[in-house]
C-alpha cells in the first residue's frame, strides 16, 4: 500500500470554502486502477500562524498506481481550477507520500 498526503495551510476564515471546493470537484479517483481510498482531513487552526491545518490522503495499491494517477488525463482535469482559489492558501500544499513498513 501507498499513502499519498497533501499539507494545505489554509488561511484563517477560508476552511468553509476550502471544504467547498473538496466537495464540489469533479473527483475520478474511483475510476482509477489501484485506487483504494480518499479522506479530507482538518488539523488544529494555528492561530498565531493564521491558518488551519488540512491534509488530503489517499491510498493506494503502490506507488506505481499513485504515480500513474498523477500522469494521467483525469488527475490533470481534478486539479485544472487548483490556481483559482490561491487567496486561501498560505503557500503550496506540501506532498508527503508513505509505503506501509507494518500493518495489519
Amino acid at each position: 500500500m501507498f499513502y499519498a498526503m497533501n499539507r494545505f495551510q489554509i488561511t484563517i476564515g477560508h476552511e468553509q470554502a476550502f471544504e467547498d471546493v473538496w466537495k464540489n470537484r469533479d473527483s475520478s479517483l474511483a475510476d482509477m486502477p489501484g485506487f483504494v481510498e480518499f479522506k479530507l482531513l482538518r488539523g488544529q487552526t494555528v492561530a498565531e500562524e493564521g491558518y488551519t491545518l488540512f491534509v488530503s490522503s489517499s491510498i493506494w495499491r503502490d506507488r506505481d498506481a499513485f504515480s500513474a494517477w498523477t500522469k494521467s488525463e483525469n488527475f490533470r482535469a481534478a486539479h485544472k481550477n487548483a490556481g483559482d482559489n490561491r487567496a486561501m492558501y498560505l503557500g503550496p500544499p506540501k506532498f508527503e507520500g508513505f509505503s506501509v513498513v507494518e500493518g495489519a
